[in-house]
């Protein structure tokens, strides 16, 4: 072995063998390279962050409330950006202005696809490490396990007010359920858009003859096993922690499907001026259900000249907005409220619906490209953060995580037994460009690690021929669109790349990662239909069976790319 090699290796078990300081969060090892360096820094930046973050709460007498709201499949500059929009067929004026009062990110990333995002979100940890990397449809059979630690039980251990709204769609498993997960009052869908698909019109129109709804057909003398169709799933679900949770709504009533949005957003107002009423500080994640595959509620005129279902939602978002702004100032805790926009990942643009196209980077939802991963991420505190901002450094959906619980006073709530891939961008937020604490990103398909990105440059796992490395590296600024790989001037980085991911990988050989939980569907409802009800028992007699029936929910489903990458692998 050389002696560069040796080095090489001492420095990542140095790296990957240091004690981490007894109940300290647990980062990824590669923080650790960084806060080797700038850690002196970053303490002297925390000590003025602390005492302006005490400034402002004896002001307003409580920590700041948070409003989370995360939507479906948009790519970076899809909005905030009126001139990426004069030539797509819509406008979003209130949404712009919105981003105009503060900050505009232009490097957030997230995972590549909706409930790893969504997860990722929740627990401030890559979806990998939580096992909820498959994206789930009725039935899931799983969901996020009860061990996994959210923002909602973070913020509620700090005394907030918590609350979710839209879609969560991480599982249908009881402990999956969003009154499980520390929110105080939720509404919420426990799958993703497509079972607005699963009615009349979509029988009648995408989705395979008799695949949702036989009775529309005749009889198929050869069809032995009707009751194999998820016929039994749910719109949203309701409840408050440690209340009954009711199903709302009746599928395949498709006039309950379109009003999902109106209630979130109602429900949202409600919420804050029930918390301002109790003088508690809130914490809301609304995620909205971004309408239906099927397009615009018959009837109802289209808003935008493009048409296409996203356009018509950014037009009905961006009506809302307002309303939204207006009551936080009506409450007098405008100046007290982080606002939070933001899109779960890139455009679905691999046999997705009309409308969802690649704008400024290559690649959509399910991809390892930059157009999966970068996504808009506005942030509006007016007297705190300051208006016309533009950032240009990397952030990361985790760390949303991490810097809300420290806005709230809450990291002491973060667990220290398992790694939080989320690090503390609260200097980021507050004093703006080229202050964030993170110039790398893991990126995940499901469970593979496909890319790594260390500041301007990438390096892709997958896809090359195994021996020499192959054309497999990327400079993000000489090349943002990711169509020109380089193989010998990317040589420089090779070395340095694999050394980031073998102490990505001893890490989690230190700190391993969970698997999915399963369990039955939508069990333990106060008013589940006869079909809802079936969803969650066995269909036969169990006696009946050579088996036992249950061993199918020991087994950890693989990952499976084409519910990620919808046919991208033809691309």
């Amino acid at each position: 072995m050389t002696k560069t090699k040796i080095s090489l290796l001492i420095g990542i078990l140095l790296i990957v063998s240091a004690p981490v300081m007894a109940q300290e969060i647990v980062h990824d090892a590669e923080y650790y390279i960084l806060k080797a360096q700038h850690g002196d820094k970053w303490k002297t930046e925390d000590k003025e962050l602390q005492k302006k973050l005490a400034e402002l709460k004896k002001k307003h007498g409580s920590t700041p409330n948070i409003i989370h709201i995360m939507w479906d499949d948009s790519p970076v500059g899809e909005l905030g950006i009126k001139h990426l929009q004069l030539n797509r067929g819509f406008e979003t004026p209130n949404i712009n202005k919105f981003a105009a009062e503060g900050q505009y990110y232009t490097r957030m990333y997230t995972e590549p696809s909706c409930t790893p995002t969504r997860a990722a979100f929740m627990t401030g940890r890559h979806a990998v490490r939580s096992g909820m990397y498959n994206v789930s449809f009725p039935y899931e059979y799983g969901g996020m396990s009860e061990k996994e630690k959210t923002i909602g039980e973070v913020m509620s251990e700090a005394g907030y007010a918590t609350a979710f709204y839209g879609k969560g769609h991480l599982g249908d498993i009881e402990e999956s359920y969003m009154t499980n997960m520390g929110f105080d009052e939720a509404f919420w869908a426990p799958y993703n858009q497509v079972p607005s698909l699963y009615t009349t019109r979509g029988q009648l129109g995408p989705m395979f003859p008799t695949s949702v709804d036989p009775s529309l057909y005749p009889k198929d003398p050869y069809d032995i096993d009707a009751g194999w169709r998820p016929d039994g799933y749910v719109w949203m679900l309701e409840g408050t922690k440690g209340g009954p949770v009711r199903e709302w709504g009746t599928p395949p009533n498709e006039a309950d499907y379109y009003a999902i949005e109106k209630e979130c957003q109602k429900r949202t107002l409600a919420f804050i001026r029930k918390s301002v009423a109790a003088k508690k500080p809130f914490f809301i994640s609304y995620q909205p259900i971004a309408g239906s595959f099927l397009g615009t509620q018959p009837g109802h005129k289209k808003e935008s000249v493009a048409a296409g279902p996203t356009q018509e939602f950014f037009m009905q978002l961006d009506r809302w907005i307002p309303e939204l702004l207006k009551e936080l100032k009506d409450q007098g805790v405008e100046e007290n409220t982080l606002v939070v926009l933001m899109a779960d990942n890139g455009p679905m643009t691999h046999h997705g619906p009309p409308g969802m196209v690649e704008t400024l980077y290559r690649g959509g939802k399910g991809d390892a490209w930059e157009g999966a991963l970068r996504v808009p991420f506005l942030v509006r505190w007016p007297g705190v953060i300051a208006p016309n901002q533009v950032v240009g450094d990397i952030i990361h959906v985790t760390d949303l995580y991490t810097t809300f619980a420290n806005l709230a006073g809450a990291k002491k709530y973060i667990p220290t037994d398992r790694i939080i891939d989320g690090l503390d961008q609260t200097s980021l937020l507050l004093n703006g460009d080229t202050y964030s604490r993170r110039d790398y990103v893991f990126i995940y398909t499901g469970d593979i690690l496909a890319a790594t990105v260390k500041g301007r440059f990438k390096r892709r796992w997958v896809g090359e021929l195994p021996g020499l490395s192959g054309a497999a590296f990327y400079d993000l600024y000489n090349d943002p669109r990711e169509v020109m790989p380089k193989m010998l001037p990317g040589f420089t980085t090779k070395p340095m790349f694999d050394i980031m991911v073998s102490r990505h990988n001893l890490w989690i050989q230190k700190y391993p990662n969970t698997k999915h939980i399963r369990g039955m569907p939508l069990t333990g409802l106060e008013n589940p239909r006869p079909a809802v009800k079936k969803a969650g028992e066995f269909r036969f007699n169990p006696k009946d069976l050579p088996f036992d029936l249950k061993e199918f929910l020991k087994y950890a489903l693989p990952y499976d790319p084409a519910m990620e990458n919808w046919g991208s692998q033809h691309r």
